[in-house]
């Protein structure tokens, strides 16, 4: 029987580690993983609390989604900063699951450094990868950046201004995953396109809707009117300078038309889920290990333009069938090799 656990905060097993944490725990409606008896069992560790993260959101999907499939337990422990990661990741390797798994850059070295001490522990990192793992810690990742670069082509094809902008998380080389790629998509269809960036930065990059609201407006007074939100849950207080300003935005991750109507025109997804279930599954049966990339070519990134039900969708690019149109030629040259898209990450 599948059931799934979720804890916010730090996780502890004893009332001295939970003395002095702030802490709060929640089960969803299937139950406690206390009364399961299915043999398997997943721990999902987030870096911060899920929220409106829909990045978040859909690795959770997907932990929940092996979970069914595989009869397995599933505990999901939302970390609130760095310490809490760490504490999470220990109460996790205590438990014992059958899968540990960790969620972004974020858990990186924490995730990494767990599977070294601990090598009959299965661990699985979703959205990095280790320089040198170890042959218990499997990853997935994705090629962001082909999906970006799409993007791009829709708004260098629809911009009035010949000025469009994106708006980071962090000015790393990660998050240029989501910049650089969409300037470069843009410039490829029209090469007069002027280009912007802002970084949210702060306490919160990943969550401060007002920081994100802030410096989108910088942007759009640039004279911008496309700009690419790569600020997790900020995306939020992107899309409401949209609807107050003179610009219209892009979302990451899923479908975030359905967040903002008539402010959104696409989004760059990322099917987080998909490779989190998959992953899982491989682990279970016995091929763990190594690394899986995610890319158009593997359906593990796309657009929402060119999903079939786009028409629905909410989104702007919809009424623009002759964008659509290029774009797919666009993503069929990419597939075949016939395009190639940098990737920030190791582009150095």
């Amino acid at each position: 029987m599948f059931t799934l656990t979720r804890r916010l905060g730090v996780v502890a097993i004893t009332v001295a580690l939970v003395a002095g944490v702030s802490a709060c725990s929640s089960s969803s409606d299937s139950g406690s993983s206390d009364d399961a008896s299915g043999d398997k069992s997943i721990i999902l560790i987030t870096p911060t609390a899920v929220g409106s993260n829909n990045f978040l959101k859909l690795a959770v999907e997907g932990a929940e989604a092996a979970g069914k499939a595989n009869d397995a337990t599933v505990d999901i422990y939302e970390s609130k900063d760095p310490a809490s990661i760490q504490q999470n990741i220990d109460e996790a390797v205590r438990a014992a699951p059958d899968v540990i798994i960790g969620v972004s850059f974020s858990v990186l070295d924490q995730v990494t450094a767990a599977a070294a001490d601990n090598p009959d522990q299965e661990f699985l990192l979703i959205d990095t990868s280790a320089e040198k793992p170890t042959d218990n810690l499997t990853a997935a990742v994705f090629k962001e950046y082909e999906a970006n670069y799409l993007i791009g082509v829709e708004a260098g094809l629809l911009t009035e201004s010949d000025s469009i902008g994106a708006i980071g998380a962090l000015d790393t080389p990660f998050i240029h995953r989501w910049i650089d790629p969409f300037f470069a998509g843009a410039t490829s269809v029209n090469p007069e396109v002027r280009t912007t960036q802002q970084y949210v930065g702060g306490d919160n990059p990943f969550g401060d809707q007002a920081r994100a609201k802030a410096q989108a407006q910088i942007i759009a007074d640039s004279g911008a009117d496309y700009v690419n939100a790569a600020a997790s849950a900020g995306n939020l207080g992107v899309f409401e300078a949209a609807a107050a300003g003179s610009f219209k935005a892009f979302g990451v991750d899923s479908n975030q038309c359905l967040e903002s109507p008539g402010n959104v025109v696409d989004n760059s997804i990322k099917r987080v889920d998909i490779a989190v279930e998959n992953a899982v599954k491989d682990i279970f049966a016995g091929n763990g290990g190594g690394f899986k990339s995610y890319g158009l070519a593997e359906g593990g990134v796309g657009v929402t333009g060119l999903e079939d039900d786009v028409a629905s969708s909410k989104c702007l690019i919809a009424e623009h069938p002759d964008v659509i149109e290029k774009v797919a030629e666009v993503r069929d040259q990419i597939v075949s090799g016939e395009i190639t898209v940098e990737d920030p990450l190791t582009a150095g």
